[in-house]
């Protein structure tokens, strides 16, 4: 029964691997000679999982104008500040990342044990005489030894670089009860049949924000930065469905 069961999954797992490399083979086969297709500008707050950023905040006054005023307070002006401010609003981040590790660790471990028993005088010969009665021919002792050895050792090292210095536009989306700006931005470029996507997201304070209306991505908090690609050089250098399939399942 536990036979047939597990002949029932691998066809079964064999199937589903089947039908996903048919979608993905006529997905590839109706792009064959084209380009590969720009993402759609789109609202970030109207997409499916946009969850705005909530937390506890301390109770602020409510801002008020001044009415019959000769200017409107959403006004552009020549000494206002123009840095972004409100939702909606534009900046850019300075992406900086300098980042190496080195990591070293060696460990090894060694266990031995000896031990031995045996019965002597009449007891040892008794018992020699009985299990020779039921083994024949086997030579016997009157001593008993057992021994054991375990040795593990292990080497590994780490080291590793990145470096990525760019610039990308992003988009005040909310703003916090605490005067906190939460920011997304992407960016795509496309070379020939690869596109290079630029993704960043977090949280940032205004008084962070530079003159020029710029902001550097360390002071960008809970970040998220998002640098890869996908076109044919990024199809190449990804292992195919069968084998991440059986990367998965394979227990060796």
């Amino acid at each position: 029964m536990k036979k047939t069961m597990n002949i029932i999954k691998i066809a079964s797992l064999s199937a589903l691997v089947a039908l996903t490399s048919a979608c993905a083979a006529s997905d590839r086969f109706a792009s064959i000679g084209d380009t590969p297709k720009l993402a759609a500008i789109a609202n970030p707050t109207a997409q499916a999982g946009y969850r705005p950023v909530t937390m506890p905040m301390p109770e602020i006054a409510p801002v008020s104008y001044q009415p019959n005023s000769l200017f409107r307070s959403n006004a552009k002006g020549f000494f206002k500040d123009q840095r972004a401010h409100r939702v909606g609003d534009i900046l850019t981040v300075l992406v900086t990342i300098s980042d190496k590790a080195q990591i070293a660790n060696k460990s090894s471990r060694t266990r031995s044990s000896t031990n031995s028993a045996g019965l002597g005088g009449l007891f040892g010969t008794a018992l020699s005489a009985s299990l020779s009665a039921v083994a024949p021919g086997v030579p016997l002792a009157s001593e008993i030894d057992t021994k054991s050895g375990i040795k593990d050792s292990g080497d590994g090292s780490v080291n590793r670089s990145e470096k990525l210095e760019t610039r990308v536009a992003a988009v005040v989306t909310q703003i916090l009860p605490n005067g906190n700006l939460v920011i997304e931005g992407s960016q795509e470029v496309r070379v020939n049949f690869e596109i290079r996507e630029l993704l960043i997201a977090g949280i940032i304070r205004p008084e962070d924000v530079g003159a020029d209306n710029t902001i550097v991505s360390s002071k960008i908090a809970e970040a998220r930065i998002s640098y890869g690609g996908r076109g044919q050089i990024s199809d190449v250098q990804q292992p195919r469905y069968g084998a991440q399939v059986l990367d998965a399942i394979l227990p060796f």
